[in-house]
């Protein structure tokens, strides 16, 4: 891979790779982080795909400017947690505490200790459902992995070894299920063939809402920073 840029203000980054299978120069916005990919054919140069990407500025530009407005999560944001919009207010003592509408976090590393307990959360919702689906399904898992991923929610490797976004936490819980199903689902048939959405409602029932709720809001969960 290798970083340039596209000239202008502000300028945006852009991040060439190249495949032995593509045939021509293709362009991606990540819905996710906004990053901007150019997929380059072998032997095709550099500055082909930089030309290329000048000819789409426009079209950049007025994609990213759509993308929602990262937050910086601290005392006095409001982030979702479990689909329900609260506010980050100081509080006393070591432990993050959660109302119904307040989190109270320890000032001291704030955005730290919320950071972690949101992944200790997560890691206890996606455990349960992968262990209720599991048994539905009749498979067994080897472990689970939480990371920040950019490209999915959820992976299942030839292993058996499950990985999941944390940020699931902040959606509603049948939408972080419904991952957590599909994923499961994957124990069973590595494809997304017809029996593997049988499989997917099977364990988990109809599954069309929370997909469609992850397809239209799940970038916007990538908006939330938390800086040390």
């Amino acid at each position: 891979m290798a970083d340039h840029f596209l000239p202008g203000s502000p300028a945006v980054p852009l991040t060439l790779r190249r495949s032995a299978r593509a045939r021509r120069i293709s362009l991606r916005i990540s819905q996710l982080d906004g990053r901007v990919t150019l997929t380059l054919p072998k032997g095709v140069p550099e500055a082909e795909a930089l030309a290329f990407a000048r000819t789409k500025e426009s079209w950049i530009r007025g994609h990213l400017e759509t993308r929602p407005t990262e937050v910086a999560v601290g005392p006095g944001e409001v982030i979702p947690v479990e689909g329900v919009a609260r506010r980050v207010v100081a509080g006393p003592g070591r432990g993050v505490r959660l109302s119904a509408d307040e989190i109270a976090v320890p000032q001291d590393n704030a955005s730290r200790r919320l950071h972690s307990w949101l992944r200790e959360l997560a890691r206890d919702r996606l455990a349960g459902a992968a262990d209720d689906y599991a048994r539905a399904l009749g498979r067994d898992y080897t472990r689970i992995t939480l990371r920040d991923t950019r490209s999915r929610w959820g992976s299942c490797s030839s292993r058996r070894a499950l990985s999941f976004s944390w940020r699931l936490v902040l959606a509603p819980p049948e939408v972080l299920r419904y991952v957590a199903a599909h994923e499961v689902a994957h124990l069973a048939e590595m494809n997304h063939s017809a029996a593997f959405w049988e499989g997917v409602e099977r364990i988990h029932g109809p599954y069309e809402a929370p997909r469609r709720w992850l397809r239209d809001h799940g970038a916007g969960l990538h908006r939330y920073r938390f800086p040390d």
